[in-house]
């Protein structure tokens, strides 16, 4: 159920593209599968995504741990706080369509923010549970 990872990114993506706050704060809607190169800060990414199958002997589904990255250069955690929180908003409990799929929760699991030595960027985590079956045909 590969195909339900996918439509779940997307209604991510459309969710967190298409609001005015958080475009706010990104600048403009910094949204990216994988940066491109000299990217303006802050934007957000896709990181890892898990799927597990919960399928049944009547039932499809599966199980998705999904992580997105907040990236700041900003001085101190203020901005990449500011951008979690914003997104959380967007994506917790939120009811997202998905083709050919039926999103039962999407919860914030987890979330940090940490600074890195090495890039001067302050790097913010987000996890996200969601739980998804295949439509009825």
């Amino acid at each position: 159920m590969t195909q339900s990872a996918t439509e779940l990114q997307k209604a991510i993506f459309a969710a967190l593209g298409g609001d005015g706050a958080l475009a706010a704060l990104l600048g403009v809607a910094k949204i990216h599968d994988h940066a491109p190169a000299h990217v303006a800060f802050p934007y957000i990414t896709f990181g890892r995504t898990s799927v597990f199958d919960w399928s049944t002997g009547t039932e499809n589904g599966d199980e998705q741990l999904l992580t997105l990255h907040v990236w700041s250069k900003a001085q101190g955690k203020k901005e990449t706080l500011a951008i979690m929180e914003r997104a959380k908003t967007l994506l917790h409990d939120a009811p997202l369509e998905l083709t050919g799929y039926r999103l039962i929760s999407l919860r914030l699991e987890f979330s940090e923010v940490r600074f890195d030595e090495d890039a001067s960027v302050h790097h913010g985590l987000m996890r996200f549970r969601a739980l998804i079956e295949a439509a009825e045909a």
